[in-house]
């Protein structure tokens, strides 16, 4: 499976052929002056919560592209509401079917809200279950003991986790996260956008080896095979 990453915590991946985008911030993030959101496609668009820095270019892209955009019910209320018609709404512990794979809609410990002030919701993160490979993404959340039952559900060949600190996990969570969902292949995301979330990444990847586990940091914009 190829994941390509475009900062913060956007990432897409190619499943069947289905161009899948997560979390979309890339205009209004300085680390990814590079990136072009107009060039980027989607067949869907999944969202972990409605925090301007996971949505911002969420509306642009979807009105561009058509795509189907996944998320809890109160975002897709609102996506609705500003002209994005094609949504499909979640919430935890619910699952679908899509025409690449199975979703599960798992807990994320976090909070949401949407740029206007709106109530986002619950934020969630995602169990996919395909044919060509299983990952979760955590989206923002601190480290909680429903991560355990992960394993009971699918078994992973990577997760998504956020390393940053003050809002989510640490590194040192990440890690123990990954003791609960039995995976020691992670991509790192959520870190050195801003102040709040500076990491020194050296040191982060040092502790995932010590731990027996391998943190992925690709370049923003590079995309690596999983």
């Amino acid at each position: 499976m190829k994941l390509t990453y475009y900062g913060h915590s956007c990432f897409s991946v190619v499943i069947k052929g289905k161009k899948i985008l997560f979390d979309p911030f890339i205009t209004y993030n300085e680390l990814a002056k590079h990136i072009d959101p107009a060039q980027i496609e989607a067949d869907y668009i999944f969202l972990s919560h409605g925090h301007v820095d996971h949505i911002a270019d969420c509306m642009s892209i979807a009105a561009r592209t058509g795509c189907q955009v996944v998320g809890n019910w109160e975002v897709h209320e609102w996506l609705n509401k500003q002209g994005i018609e094609k949504t499909h709404p979640m919430n935890t512990g619910g699952k679908w079917h899509f025409d690449f794979g199975t979703v599960k809609c798992v807990v994320a410990q976090h909070s949401s809200g949407l740029p206007d002030g709106s109530y986002g919701g619950n934020p969630m993160g995602f169990l996919f279950t395909t044919g060509e490979g299983n990952f979760y993404y955590s989206g923002d959340t601190a480290l909680t003991l429903d991560m355990q039952l992960i394993p009971s559900w699918v078994k992973l060949d990577f997760a998504v986790l956020p390393i940053g600190d003050n809002f989510t996990m640490d590194v040192a969570d990440a890690i123990r996260c990954a003791d609960f969902i039995q995976c020691n292949q992670v991509v790192g995301v959520h870190y050195n956008t801003f102040g709040f979330i500076k990491i020194n990444t050296h040191e982060a990847q040092a502790a995932f080896k010590a731990a027996g586990k391998n943190l992925l940091l690709p370049g923003i914009g590079e995309t690596i095979e999983l």
